[in-house]
């Protein structure tokens, strides 16, 4: 009879395995700062007008805003390069901004307007633009990991150097295609950095009531991807560890989970009264981590003055009433849109 196979006695965890060093906040300039601000109070000021349009009817179907999480794609995407690309979830219109698409496309997108980046079709939770090196916009939880690990084994086949960022929730951390794509994404060392934007609740359930494992850096340990949790609500945090994870990457050393620990002050969607938690829970957050408020005081001890930061807000007003009323305006898509761009063939 043949003998069963030895067991392998259980192997301690490698001590000396490579980690990225911790990160250290971005020591940003002046001009950085300003910058910084503008981008995040762009975002904010742009959500806040998509929610009363939505309230007007002007914007149908779901609506996800990004007011609070600001700092997370700001900080990372102002540290990439035209060839990165950027792919992430349904709460997308902040990330596209960021990717140099013009507020009135985006806002024209919003309200299905042909003028829009995607010509009205894919509405709050699946614009797309290759041109800008943005791949969406998904609605389905998680898909956007495993189409940005596509995304980085498409960088690293064609050699361009490219890196692929690839954003998701706290509620995506627990799909099963997102470990599918860290065991694909490990063995053949993509150049792809996970950003888990933990905004602490995924649709209305809380992460420790959802999660084993809350501490969700910690997601790529058994396929042997290094992670770090990061201060996603501080913008110069934010940018250093992209920075610390672009080195990384770059350097072939494979992929790498950057846990983004930040918050949401609009429900899920905007179809959510957000009962699961306290107007006073939220309020605290915004006295004491609001992204934008931060940075305002760091301006503020470099000698920018209120004048200085309310020039700022009209211009940002002024963007973005324009990109609103571009969009109220510009005409719907032809009903001949409808047979467009449903199929392409190659052959």
């Amino acid at each position: 009879m043949a003998k069963a196979p030895a067991l392998r006695k259980a192997e301690p965890p490698v001590p000396n395995r490579e980690r990225p060093d911790e990160p250290t906040p971005y020591a940003a300039s002046k001009d950085e700062l300003i910058e910084f601000y503008k981008q995040m109070l762009l975002i904010r000021r742009f959500e806040e007008k998509a929610g009363q349009l939505y309230g007007l009817g002007l914007i149908g179907g779901f609506c996800h805003l990004y007011i609070g999480q600001e700092a997370v794609a700001v900080g990372l995407q102002s540290a990439l390069t035209p060839v990165d690309s950027v792919i992430t979830g349904y709460r997308d219109h902040g990330h596209m901004l960021l990717c140099g698409i013009p507020p009135q496309d985006v806002m024209a997108e919003l309200t299905g307007r042909a003028a829009g980046i995607s010509k009205g079709k894919g509405g709050s939770m699946h614009m797309f633009s290759v041109e800008h090196k943005f791949y969406g916009g998904h609605g389905i939880v998680g898909a956007q990991v495993s189409l940005g690990t596509g995304l980085g084994f498409s960088h690293k086949y064609k050699g361009d150097g490219g890196v692929c960022l690839a954003y998701f929730g706290d509620g995506a951390a627990n799909q099963g295609q997102v470990y599918e794509s860290f065991n694909m994404a490990e063995l053949w060392k993509l150049p792809v950095i996970y950003v888990i934007e933990n905004n602490q609740y995924a649709m209305g359930t809380s992460v420790n009531r959802a999660s084993a494992e809350d501490q969700l850096y910690r997601r790529g340990e058994s396929f042997r991807i290094p992670g770090i949790q990061v201060d996603g609500m501080d913008v110069l945090a934010c940018r250093g560890a992209a920075e610390e994870a672009l080195a990384w990457v770059r350097a072939g050393k494979g992929p790498i989970i950057l846990e983004m620990k930040t918050y949401r002050y609009r429900g899920h969607s905007m179809s959510d009264p957000a009962k699961y938690r306290s107007r006073e829970e939220v309020q605290a957050v915004r006295d004491k981590s609001d992204p934008i408020e931060h940075v305002k005081k760091l301006l503020e001890e470099q000698g920018v003055t209120e004048g200085d930061l309310k020039g700022v807000e009209q211009e940002i007003r002024k963007i973005v009433n324009e990109a609103a009323d571009f969009a109220e305006q510009t005409p719907e898509p032809d009903a001949a849109e409808l047979y467009t761009d449903v199929l392409v063939e190659k052959y």
